[in-house]
């Protein structure tokens, strides 16, 4: 079966991305570029960087636009999906969803609109599990925006290994947050993953902080041979 991945460039979506193609061909990756940064529905930092993580994994990618309204930015999605299907022939959609109900119902309606198949291999998986997994198989995940207590501004650009991941589990356990930050807690990108076949390198960066928000800005990075 051919599968487009709906791609923000953080470890969710990868992460699934991976899962599909053990058993169907990922045809390519489809990333929603929103204007707003608090979108309700689609990962904003470092999106404009899909299109590399799209070269270092040799996979096609289609980018569409939104202004980011709510409700309205689904038409948006609905458009790109339409788009995808047209040009390559996708039967089923792959998302990173893993608790989110608004953002999976969503989903679901335009895959059945449009006669699609819904994958979402990450549905209410066992959290620590999947954290887990991601070091263990090798992913490389950096975490690029924070927007809840008790994250300071030494998280950002920080690397999710296991030092990372065992005072994650401790803030999840403190602080009632989700540890996979599904909540909004923080979002990730990532740098390198199994099906890459070249690694990001970040070269230049920006950090921007305050009252337990910030965001890792990449502004310049490139593919490094593994």
């Amino acid at each position: 079966m051919k599968l487009g991945v709906l791609f923000s460039g953080g470890k969710d979506s990868a992460y699934s991305c991976c899962m599909a193609m053990k058993k169907e061909e990922v045809v390519c990756l489809i990333s929603l570029l929103s204007k707003n940064m608090e979108s309700y529905m689609f990962h904003t930092p470092n999106i404009n960087l899909a299109s590399l993580q799209s070269k270092a994994c040799e996979i096609p990618l289609l980018e569409y636009e939104t202004k980011g309204e709510k409700e309205i930015e689904l038409k948006d999605l609905d458009a790109a999906v339409c788009l995808a299907k047209k040009k390559y022939g996708i039967e089923g959609i792959v998302t990173g969803a893993v608790m989110s109900v608004y953002q999976a119902s969503r989903i679901q309606k335009i895959c059945l609109e449009n006669n699609l198949w819904c994958f979402n291999p990450l549905w209410y998986a066992d959290q620590a599990g999947y954290m887990d997994s991601i070091l263990k198989s090798g992913f490389e995940v950096i975490i690029s925006g924070v927007f809840s207590a008790p994250f300071d501004e030494s998280w950002l650009g920080k690397k999710i290994d296991r030092e990372a991941l065992l005072k994650l589990h401790k803030f999840s356990e403190k602080y009632i947050i989700t540890l996979t930050g599904e909540g909004g807690e923080y979002e990730t990108f990532v740098c390198d993953a199994p099906f890459f076949k070249k690694r990001i390198v970040i070269d230049e960066y920006e950090v921007s902080y305050k009252n337990y928000n910030g965001t890792f800005s990449i502004k310049k990075a490139h593919l490094e041979n593994k």
